[in-house]
């Protein structure tokens, strides 16, 4: 393990490569303990390095075994060379070849970095810095290659070998027990895009014609014995690689795309040049084991990966502060392309939702950082919510600024300006100024300024003029290294709302065509005309912008809104504003408002017999209450989670009493006519119906529980038998709960991606036995600490979803979670460190628990073996 202390990379001392490696060749001679990697490197120097380079590679706990330059053996004072890099002091000044052998343990490498085996399958993961564990490289995203790659292995360990591009030749090594398969990749990438996999595996594929009718063969591979739960993934596959073709006219480039799904993976999924491996939970699904969301997730994620092909693959990043050039807008294509195959309003909330969960968290703490960021000491410590759903979010804002037409024009150019570069943000968006015609060098700044902003919106209403005034003021929090802020370019698109529930047609010159004023100063007013009656302000529409909003509408316009706004952002927007005010009120006080809370209970039934069964997902989405984490965010500093958390168990009951007349009779009506399927909406449906028994319950946790057993006895499908054992899991502890969880690890032994839910449930029991019940499945023999899937379940779910018991008052919890980042820290430091992101609110706490976070976090701190991941992450979390 690397434990020295990590060098600031700065984007400002930015340099080319002094050298370039423009083609690979690899083989590969796989091994449990000792595979053998033989690269062939085609070396030249770069006319844009420094004329007197010496050629310095990368490494990472490699073993060297042998080195020549143009077929001969290097002497042993021409190099230096230790497990961490390699340097050739005086190499030629003109191409050269350069031959590396070193030897590899892939079954002890449990930083699943580099190349490694999960339950027997050979597999790498080589983003952002795994190839240097394979072999000594320039291990950079601006050096692309073309690759060969040779691989062999044992025929009953590994009949199935795949490698990136396309298979050209293949055939028995000796006496047949070994085989080999010769993979070529026509288009340049960098390392970071190489992958093989080697092993038992099952496919389940289809043939695929592209626009111009060229066939590609489709594969997802498996372990043997789940080919049938890779059908969706492989459907998702194909509507994606359709739709990328009709949306963004990107057709596929290769003969090939396989998918591997393998069980120990620290990512989602990995775009790997025609060869995408994935964390087995993204791929695998039935109607038996995945949920609604499970199903959602492998559609979206499917389709993130395979659009990476062109945003990432054909059109890759210059440097590691580009990331989000990549990730940004490959979220932003995958966001687009669910919401074409959902409910575009429900997913846009369930974006939003999630980025104010864990970006606008990030951003208001000490891991604050900016969209591309001017520095980092870790690299794998940016994959974040920041450069992802922010940088999706700074891409969509761009597409509102200037247009859809523009936008599409701007993509074009690209493409056909990009490909096959290594670009950065400035190359991205100087295609838009150009297509636009727009000074963007201010917008700009969503990329260089960390924090969110906040957006002060003040209404007038002159009615003798018959026209409307709008003041905004928008404020960037300081965050760290960035004392002060310059005004962000804010595209918010808005409507007026009428009292009794019209649209206004109210006008301005300086709206654009689709209702939409940017507010590119610290502030300024909007005058709009034609105003017949006072209006309610329907601001930031569809989310136009990640910004917080402070408006100075009262608890009845907001109510009006959730009535009558064209909207279904706003909508939804009103009736979450409303509950998180009652909320905040009864967190600081402990005391719930009855009158306030009633009339919401009251509207969201109006809501409710107008529309429940119009658009069952939205109605699910207006029922739900906002999030705990939401309350804290809005309460801001000297947080309470248990006051937070009895106020919202008062509200949800005093709801769910007032309601459940209409959720029984809803939730007969809604109920499935035929067979499971995950389309979005029946997926709706069961959302509404599995809401409503949540409320239900909460007025009368007795009967909830009796009801929420009858459910899961009769479920068919995994959605309604989790949404059932959830709810009777948020009750107090009974006989019948206990029995439900028994039966649940009992049904699903032999289930793993099952059972992490199992974990999850429980981890996120709001009670003060829950860390105790942790500490005791830690010792279940389906939790692995080796595991990353297993680790998010149980340790991940407890300090992330569990808010009144990470942040236990005695400190237990934080406790608990530290000394269970060092453990992990020995054996993975990147699962390690995401865990630790969990304190990333410590400093909002009450002095209290503010002190005994601290205090875990120095302790952690102290310590003098922590990797670089670590050392990062609580050394920021500490600032």
């Amino acid at each position: 393990m690397r434990t020295e202390t990590a060098q600031t990379v700065k984007l400002s001392e930015y340099r080319p490569s002094d050298f370039l490696i423009p083609e690979v060749a690899l083989d590969i001679a796989l091994d449990p303990h000792a595979t053998r990697v033989v690269a062939r490197l085609t070396v030249e120097p770069n006319p844009a390095g420094l004329p007197d380079a010496p050629l310095a590679l990368d490494g990472d706990d490699l073993t060297l075994v042998s080195i020549a330059l143009d077929g001969a053996p290097l002497s042993p004072d021409a190099y230096a060379a230790n497990r961490d890099g390699l340097v050739i002091h005086a190499p030629p000044r003109r191409p050269f070849s350069l031959t590396i052998e070193t030897r590899l343990d892939p079954t002890g490498n449990t930083k699943l970095m580099g190349l490694y085996r999960s339950r027997g399958v050979y597999c790498t993961q080589c983003e952002p810095e795994g190839f240097r564990r394979i072999t000594y490289f320039l291990d950079r995203p601006d050096v692309l290659s073309v690759y060969e790659t040779r691989i062999e292995a044992n025929v009953a360990e590994a009949p199935v070998l795949l490698g990136n591009g396309n298979l050209v030749e293949s055939g028995p090594v000796g006496d047949g027990s070994r085989h080999f398969a010769r993979w070529v990749d026509p288009f340049p990438k960098p390392t970071y895009l190489f992958a093989l996999v080697g092993g038992a595996l099952a496919k389940v594929g289809r043939p695929f014609s592209t626009m111009s009718g060229r066939a590609v063969d489709l594969a997802v591979y498996v372990e043997p014995g789940k080919e049938g739960r890779a059908d969706y993934a492989l459907d998702a596959l194909e509507r994606s690689m359709r739709w990328d073709e009709q949306a963004f006219g990107r057709e596929y480039d290769l003969e090939v795309f396989n998918i591997v799904a393998v069980s120990d993976f620290n990512m989602g999924a990995m775009e790997n040049k025609g060869l995408n491996i994935f964390n087995d939970k993204y791929v695998l699904a039935s109607p038996e084991t995945a949920t609604d969301t499970d199903y959602a997730n492998i559609e979206a994620i499917v389709a993130h990966e395979y659009f990476h092909n062109w945003t990432g693959n054909r059109i890759t990043c210059r440097d590691w502060f580009q990331l989000c050039l990549k990730e940004g807008l490959t979220v932003f294509r995958d966001q687009e392309f669910s919401s074409d195959m959902r409910s575009r309003p429900v997913h846009r909330i369930s974006e939003v939702r999630a980025l104010r969960l864990r970006q606008f968290v990030e951003d208001s703490g000490p891991l604050a950082h900016p969209v591309r960021p001017s520095e980092y000491r870790e690299i794998n410590n940016f994959y974040t919510a920041t450069v992802y759903e922010k940088g999706a979010e700074v891409i969509r804002m761009l597409q509102t600024l200037i247009g859809a037409e523009a936008f599409a024009r701007g993509m074009d150019l690209y493409f056909a300006r990009c490909d096959g570069t290594a670009a950065t943000v400035e190359d991205f968006v100087a295609c838009f100024a150009e297509a636009s015609g727009r000074d963007l060098s201010q917008f700009m700044l969503w990329y260089e300024q960390a924090g969110t902003p906040r957006l002060a919106v003040t209404g007038h209403y002159d009615a003798q003029a018959r026209t409307y005034r709008l003041d905004f003021a928008q404020s960037i929090p300081a965050t760290p290294g960035q004392p002060t802020k310059s005004p962000a370019v804010i595209p918010i698109r808005l409507g007026l709302v009428g009292e009794d529930g019209g649209e206004i047609a109210a006008t301005s010159p300086r709206l654009q065509a689709d209702g939409v004023f940017v507010l590119d100063e610290a502030s300024d007013s909007l005058t709009l005309e034609n105003v017949p009656v006072r209006p309610v302000p329907s601001v930031l529409r569809g989310f136009s912008a990640p910004v917080r909003v402070s408006r100075d509408l009262g608890e009845a316009d907001l109510l009006t809104l959730l009535r009558s706004d064209t909207d279904p952002f706003n909508r939804w927007q009103a009736a979450q504003t409303v509950a998180i005010r009652i909320l905040t009120r009864a967190a600081t006080t402990g005391a719930l408002e009855e009158p306030a809370a009633r009339a919401y209970a009251a509207a969201l039934a109006v809501f409710l017999d107008a529309e429940g069964e119009a658009d069952p997902a939205f109605a699910a989405l207006v029922l739900a209450l906002p999030g705990e984490p939401d309350v804290a965010q809005d309460i801001g500093a000297d947080v309470d989670p248990d006051a937070i958390h009895a106020a919202r168990d008062r509200l949800k009951a005093l709801i769910g009493a007032t309601l459940t007349g209409r959720l029984e009779t809803l939730r007969a009506r809604l109920a499935a006519p035929g067979p499971y399927s995950p389309d979005a909406a029946s997926a709706g449906r069961r959302a509404l119906r599995n809401g409503a028994l949540d409320l239900i319950a909460a007025a009368d946790p007795v009967a909830g529980v009796e009801r929420a057993a009858g459910q899961y006895e009769a479920a068919d499908n995994m959605t309604d038998r989790l949404a059932a054992l959830g709810v009777a899991a948020l009750t107090p502890e009974t006989p019948k709960r206990e029995e439900m969880l028994g039966d649940f690890r009992s049904r699903f032994a032999d289930e793993p991606l099952v059972l992490d839910k199992w974990f999850a449930l429980q981890a996120a029991m709001p009670e003060a036995g829950t860390l105790a019940r942790v500490e005791r499945l830690m010792g279940d023999p389906a939790f692995s600490l080796t595991n990353p899937n297993r680790v998010g379940a149980l340790i991940g779910a407890f300090a992330l979803s569990n808010p009144t018991q990470f942040h236990r008052a005695d400190g237990a919890g934080y406790a608990f979670v530290a000394d269970k980042v060092t453990a992990i820290d020995k054996t993975n430091p990147q699962v390690a460190a995401r865990l630790l992101t969990a304190f990333n609110t410590w400093r909002t706490m009450e002095p209290g628990r503010r002190a005994a976070a601290e205090a875990a976090l120095r302790a952690i701190a102290g310590r003098s073996d922590l990797s670089r991941d670590v050392s990062d992450i609580v050394g920021r979390t500490l600032g």
